[in-house]
Order: C-alpha cells, then sequence, then structure tokens
C-alpha cells in the first residue's frame, strides 16, 4: 500500500493471520487492521498474533464479528473501513459482501464457491465500490498466470484461438504414505467441496459442466510424477471469459499418486445426497492428518498452432515452499493464497474499478508483477 488505509479483514483463520501480516510488512504504508471472526477470542488471539510477529509499527484491532446480527460495533467499525478481505468460509461471503456494499466498501474474497459468487455479481453488480471476487491461489492466481500465458501466446504467436488451456494447483505435503497419500494443508471441507460439486469447463470451444474426478490423468512436473483431476471453483470465470477462444480448458487438482484411488474408495460408500459433503469430510478427517511443513505446486499450459501451422507449447511451473514473514515461518498454502488476497486489495483502493471484477477482467501483467505476489511466486517464466 502506497497510503493508510483501514482494511477489515473478516475471519481469524491461517490465512487472516497470513493477509494482515503481508499487510503489515510488505506495505510501504502499513494499514490499520481490524480482525472480526464470530469468536472473539479466536479475533483477539489472530491480532496478537500479527502484533507479535511483525517488525513494523502497527495498529491492530479485534472485534466480535457476530454471525447473525449488524452490531453496533461492527456498524462502527464498518463505517470507517476502505475494504473488508473475506477469509470466512465460502457460505459467508453473500452476507460479507452486502455489508461492503451497504457501507460503501470495497470487498475481496477467496471462495471457490460457485453459488455464492453468482450471489455477489447479482448484489454487487451497479456498486460504486470494486468486488475483487476469487483472489487467492486456485481461483485466483493461477487463473490469472494461465490467462496471461493465453493472451501472450496469442500475441506472440498471432493467433486468436488454441487448442488447450490447462492449469493445475496442487496444496501438497512434502511426504505421502498408504492408504490415502495425503496430508491436510488447508480447509477440509474445501477439500471435500471440490471434490463434489461440478467442475466449469470448455470442450469444443463451449463451456459445459463436468462432474467432479472424471478425468484423473497422471502428469510429470519438474520430473516428479503426480496425479491429477477435475475438481470445482478452480477456473474461476475463465470458461466463459475465454469460450470460442479455447478447444478444450480446464482446471484441475494436483495430488500424489494413489490418492485420488483412495477418495474413489470412500465415495463409493456415500449416498450421493446433500450431507455429502459433511460426510466425506468426516471420513478424511478420521485418519488423514494435519501437516505443517507444506509445499505448494503449480502448473500452467497453452497449446495450440501458430500462424504458419506448426503445433506450439508453453508451460509454467513453480514450486513454493514455506517462506519467512517478519518474525514468522507462514507455511506455502498461507503465503499462496494471502498475497493475492492483499495484491487484490492493493489494486482496489489504489485505482478507480468499481463494481464485480472477475479474475479474467484483472490485467495479468500488472497483477501477477505486484509488490506481493513477487515475493510470495517470483517472476512468471515460461
Amino acid at each position: 500500500m502506497k497510503k493508510h488505509h483501514t482494511i477489515i479483514i473478516a475471519g481469524a483463520g491461517g490465512i487472516a493471520e497470513a493477509v494482515g501480516l503481508l499487510l503489515i510488512e510488505w506495505s510501504d504504508v502499513a494499514p490499520t487492521l481490524f480482525i472480526g471472526d464470530k469468536n472473539h477470542t479466536k479475533a483477539k488471539k489472530v491480532a496478537h498474533w500479527i502484533q507479535e510477529g511483525t517488525t513494523k509499527k502497527e495498529s491492530i484491532h479485534d472485534f466480535h464479528l457476530d454471525e447473525k446480527e449488524l452490531t453496533n460495533e461492527m456498524k462502527a467499525i464498518f463505517s470507517r473501513g476502505d475494504i473488508i478481505l473475506d477469509c470466512l468460509p465460502g457460505s459467508q461471503a453473500p452476507r460479507m459482501a452486502k455489508f461492503a456494499k451497504d457501507f460503501n466498501m470495497h470487498y475481496a474474497n477467496l471462495t471457490e464457491y460457485v453459488t455464492e459468487t453468482s450471489q455477489i455479481i447479482a448484489l454487487a453488480k451497479n456498486a460504486k465500490t470494486g468486488f475483487v471476487l476469487q483472489t487467492g491461489l486456485a481461483p485466483g492466481y493461477i487463473d490469472l498466470l494461465a490467462n496471461g500465458l493465453f493472451q501472450q501466446f496469442c500475441i506472440d504467436f498471432e493467433v486468436d484461438k488454441v487448442d488447450k488451456l490447462e492449469f493445475k494447483v496442487g496444496a501438497l505435503t512434502n511426504h505421502a504414505v498408504a492408504p490415502h497419500y495425503y496430508g491436510f494443508t488447508w480447509s477440509p471441507v474445501g477439500v471435500a467441496t471440490e471434490y463434489l460439486k461440478d467442475t466449469i469447463v470448455l470442450r469444443d470451444f463451449i463451456k459445459t459442466t463436468l462432474p467432479p474426478l472424471s478425468e484423473r490423468a497422471s502428469i510429470i512436473i519438474d520430473g516428479i510424477p503426480y496425479e491429477e483431476d477435475l475438481t470445482s471453483g478452480g477456473a474461476a470465470d475463465l470458461p466463459e471469459a475465454l469460450s470460442g477462444r479455447v478447444r478444450s480448458l480446464d482446471y484441475k487438482t494436483l495430488r500424489h499418486p494413489g490418492h485420488y484411488a483412495w477418495i474413489q474408495q470412500q465415495l463409493s460408500t456415500l449416498e450421493n445426497t446433500e450431507e455429502a459433503i459433511k460426510l466425506l469430510q468426516q471420513v478424511m478427517e478420521a485418519v488423514i492428518p494435519h501437516v505443517e511443513d507444506d509445499q505448494i505446486i503449480l502448473y500452467a499450459a497453452v497449446e495450440g498452432k501458430d500462424a504458419s501451422g506448426i503445433l506450439r507449447k508453453r508451460e509454467i511451473a513453480k514450486r513454493i515452499t514455506p517462506q519467512i514473514v517478519g518474525k514468522y515461518k507462514l507455511r506455502a498454502i498461507q503465503t499462496t493464497t494471502a498475497a493475492p488476497l492483499a495484491q487484490a486489495a492493493q489494486l482496489l483502493l489504489e485505482t478507480s474499478l468499481n463494481g464485480v471484477v472477475l479474475q479474467s477482467q484483472i490485467d495479468p501483467e500488472s497483477f501477477l508483477n505486484g509488490n506481493y505476489i513477487l515475493q510470495v511466486y517470483g517472476k512468471v517464466t515460461s
């Protein structure tokens, strides 16, 4: 941030911690932060955690973010705020977005939830402030990386259509053991949700939906084998934005080999009901541990013929590991998710954007070279 702003962080989990610390540590002018959660004790802990971990002068406050009511305390804080950074579960996103609109604040969120995103698009259609949606890692950074790769491919090879645009992310442990070959590095409910909700893709240049986990394949990235499969949410709005220009487009989640076979076994014992997400989450949490030491693997590729008919391909792959920020070592999932959210906040606060801003509408080059992004992801090289 180049100017002082008052930023409200909704939520008190690992990403709320990380984005608060990044904003204090890496901004030219540190913002005033308000951390709110339905569990006020958790909000206090996050505020204290950031205060203890920063090397900069800070102004951080906690408050009770009531689950149902708009309290007088919330009104007072919202009246002071310039933006809400929504780190709450996706089901809460429309409510937080409405607060932003009602109190004339900007808004940015992380959720991959499609239905809630559609609700916010309708809510913020004519808003005077800006609403950047799905701006974490996946959806978020990976979509801008893929879109930027596609746009540059078209310029360099003098075409306006390509055969394939694929982008993949895995939030993984460094080690994996049988039978599940997995460890939780982020929200279990988020994992269960992406495994059970339909995914939006392009096939034959047309936007369509496919069942999750319906196109498993193997891939080698930097010499290491992974499995990939379709999951929901990660494509953001690219299927709609690039409809007619890309023959085949999809987002897939990367996993260590063996994990998806185990997941299919668990799903075969569950009935396909509204409770399926909750039940799968319970099954996974009973046997899969939470792991602190993590890594993020990401990959994007575009393939198509150039103007002379020669088949071309460009790829980008990155491996991101835990990183020191201030006095703390943050997990890779924290920095890779928080950095795009912080970058989106700066985009909204220091430009004149208003209304809904989807991933395809953000300039990839400037965003991917932003201060917060570069310190986590490094430069884009293909």
